[in-house]
């Protein structure tokens, strides 16, 4: 059973930065390319970053190029989502997701604010 569990949102000033993290399980990770999405309110779920299996390339929404990075842990099953200077059009649900066998899967989500 596919399982995705997000952590390290909250709040933060703009200017600030966060790492969010993702500890996946049910599928052999070190495998699949994970991705990072968000979702702001009264929007689309848009495609933040993505990292091929063992992090041989990553791919970014313009909008956060330069400013965040993905990564991964393959002994720790996990995804990370690094986020420096951070707007207030960042400010979002930030969902976890692997595709395997032609099937999306999803965490929780995890909402980050940026706010003064």
């Amino acid at each position: 059973q596919v399982q995705l569990v997000e952590s390290g949102g909250g709040l933060v000033q703009p200017g600030g930065s966060l790492r969010l993290s993702c500890a996946a399980s049910g599928f052999t990770f070190s495998r699949h390319t994970m991705r990072w999405f968000r979702q702001a309110p009264g929007k689309e779920r848009e495609l933040v970053a993505s990292i091929t299996s063992s992090g041989g390339s990553t791919n970014y929404a313009d909008s956060v190029k330069g400013r965040f990075t993905i990564s991964r842990d393959d002994a720790l099953n996990t995804v990370y989502l690094q986020m420096n200077s951070l707007k207030p059009d960042d400010t979002a649900v930030y969902y976890c997701n692997v595709i395997r066998l032609s099937q999306f899967y999803w965490g929780q989500g995890t909402q980050v604010t940026v706010s003064s």
